[in-house]
C-alpha cells in the first residue's frame, strides 16, 4: 500500500534514513507511526530465543509495513530491520487514523492489503505444515511470483538467497539447496550459474 508521499509530507510525515542492520521497531514494542519504504529494503522478522530469524516478508520501496498495531492497538508482531541502507517516511499514528477517517477509499485499500497478507499467511502455514520441503519452497515461490515480489520482472530471476528462502520456510539452508536442485531436475524451476529462475 502506498500513500502519496506529498500527502504524507503535507500531513506532517518525516523522512528517516536507516543504516543496514538498523532496527526500525521491535516485536512486542508499541506502535507510534505509519511506515512506508521510500528506498532500500526492509526485512520483517521474528527472532527466536537462539537469535535465529524467521523472515516474514521483505518490504520493497513504495510498500508500507508494520500496520497491524495501527488497527488493533496491540504491540508489533514482528521486528523490522533495514536489510540495506534505506529511507522510510513515517507518519504519526493519530494522523494516520485521521487520514483513514477522512478517506474511505484509503481505508478500503488498507483493508484489502491486510486481507492479502492474511491470505499469504494461510497459504504459507498450510505449506509449512507439510514435511515436504519442496512443497514449502514451491508455495513460497508461487506466492512471490503471483505478487511480483522478489523476482526480476524482465527475466523471472529470483532475488532471494538460498539462506533467505530457508529463513522464510523454516528449513535448513542445506535442505533448500538440495530441494531446489531436485526441483530443477524435475523442470519446476531453472538454476543457471547459481541463479534461480521461475
Amino acid at each position: 500500500m502506498m500513500i502519496d508521499i506529498d500527502l504524507l509530507l503535507a500531513c506532517g510525515a518525516a523522512y528517516k534514513k536507516l543504516s543496514r542492520g538498523e532496527v526500525i521497531f521491535s516485536e512486542g514494542s508499541n506502535c507510534s507511526f505509519y511506515y512506508q519504504l521510500v528506498s532500500g529494503r526492509v526485512r520483517w522478522v521474528n527472532i527466536d530465543e537462539e537469535g535465529r530469524e524467521f523472515i516474514q516478508v521483505f518490504v520493497d520501496p513504495g510498500e508500507s509495513f508494520g500496520e497491524l498495531p495501527l488497527f488493533d492497538d496491540e504491540p508489533y508482531a514482528a521486528t523490522a530491520i533495514a536489510d540495506e541502507d534505506s529511507v522510510v517516511i513515517r507518519l504519526p499514528m493519530n494522523v494516520f487514523h485521521k487520514l483513514l477517517r477522512e478517506d474511505p477509499l484509503l481505508h478500503l485499500s488498507f483493508s484489502k492489503l491486510l486481507a492479502q497478507r492474511v491470505r499469504f499467511k494461510f497459504t504459507l502455514i498450510k505449506a509449512l505444515a507439510s514435511n515436504d520441503p519442496e512443497r514449502r519452497i514451491s508455495a513460497l515461490l508461487n506466492y512471490l511470483k503471483k505478487e511480483n515480489k522478489n523476482f526480476c520482472p524482465k527475466c523471472n530471476q529470483l532475488k532471494l538467497t538460498r539462506q533467505q528462502i530457508a529463513d522464510m520456510t523454516g528449513l535448513r539452508v542445506e535442505t533448500v539447496i538440495r530441494s531446489m536442485r531436485h526441483m530443477h531436475d524435475k523442470g519446476e524451476l531453472l538454476i543457471s550459474k547459481g541463479k534461480v529462475y521461475c
